[in-house]
């Protein structure tokens, strides 16, 4: 790799381990000036800096030593309902902490890109790293990735008690389940989320569990995209199926969806079809009728992704945690069956 040419990025840390064939960290400690780096090692980074044309920010090299309070924040996937009030809570938690944030969302979600990210962070002189990672691809780049600084992730359904926090979504989905199927229906039907995301697996895990352990038959569910389009769409294929009595959907806006697709074909809600949605976003309370569904504090998730990389930056010992606990709130979309 040589200097690019105009409009080509400026070249990272990472680049630079590349080219001279040591690690990031190895990098990072010649451009401290570290004490432990063989001659040969110092020269060949020097080198490839000069090669490069590398820029190494005064501050970053002085992490180290001294924070310089800001955190950097890396968001992969499309911004759902979740992921944005994570976002939000992360940015207020840090803001009281003295903290503030850097974003970055790549537009691509694989290693090099995810690596980039890091670095450029990390180049940018961030005390920590907080990565928001619900898609699959992105918790598989992340994984084995190095940088300099402590790094939290997001991933659902994936909380190691310390450096990864998530809510337990299966929970979620079958309290979700197991309350329909207390109100008398015979099974449950399910509107799940798109492929590629950690949050449908776990919400399509949860409720087939939930099915499993009361005998009960898991018919194939009908895929929507998060979208209250998705959501009509498989209202519609509800709607036409006299025999569906009760419907578990992943997410609140495919649920509104479903709710109007019943509507439009005259199925009474919860007379003839009971509905359970999930997050329970702010307008939930306010579909017609109004949506039972699944709490899932994501303000709460953001608040801990902080604070637990807040004691990492500080050395300070993490104590191990359970995941955020789901919420069932009961509203008017859910009844016994009439048959």
């Amino acid at each position: 790799m040589t200097r690019g040419g105009p409009g080509s990025r400026p070249p990272v840390m990472r680049d630079v381990a590349r080219l001279a064939g040591v690690s990031h960290q190895t990098v990072s400690r010649v451009l401290n000036d570290h004490p432990q780096v063989r001659s040969e090692i110092r020269e060949r980074v020097r080198a490839a800096v000069e090669q490069l044309g590398y820029k190494p920010n005064t501050t970053a090299r002085a992490l180290a030593s001294r924070r310089t309070m800001n955190l950097g924040v890396v968001v992969a996937g499309s911004f759902q309902y979740g992921p944005t009030t994570m976002l939000l809570s992360i940015a207020e938690t840090a803001r009281r902490a003295g903290y503030a944030t850097r974003l970055l969302s790549p537009g691509t979600i694989d290693r090099p890109s995810m690596q980039d990210a890091l670095d450029q962070l990390v180049d940018d002189s961030v005390d920590g790293i907080v990565v928001i990672a619900p898609v699959t691809a992105a918790a598989n780049a992340v994984e084995g990735l190095t940088t300099d600084v402590p790094l939290v992730m997001f991933e659902p359904a994936m909380d190691n008690g310390t450096t990864i926090v998530a809510i337990d979504e299966s929970l979620g989905a079958r309290l979700a389940t197991r309350h329909l199927l207390e109100r008398g229906h015979r099974t449950v039907h399910h509107v799940s989320g798109p492929d590629g995301w950690l949050g449908s697996e776990a919400r399509i895990r949860g409720w087939r569990e939930e099915l499993s352990a009361a005998g009960r038959v898991a018919h194939a569910s009908y895929a929507g995209d998060w979208s209250s389009e998705s959501g009509h769409a498989a209202g519609r294929r509800i709607a036409a199926d006299p025999d569906v009595t009760a419907v578990f959907v992943a997410n609140d806006q495919m649920a509104l969806g479903v709710l109007q697709a019943l509507a439009d074909a005259g199925r009474d809600v919860p007379g003839d079809v009971s509905v359970v949605g999930f997050d329970d976003t702010p307008e939930s309370g306010f579909y017609r009728p109004a949506l039972t569904t699944v709490r899932m504090d994501f303000a709460e998730v953001g608040r801990r992704c902080v604070e637990r990389l807040l004691g990492l930056i500080r050395d300070q010992p993490l104590q191990p945690q359970p995941s955020v606990p789901p919420e069932l709130v009961l509203r008017a979309s859910t009844a016994t069956p009439r048959r």
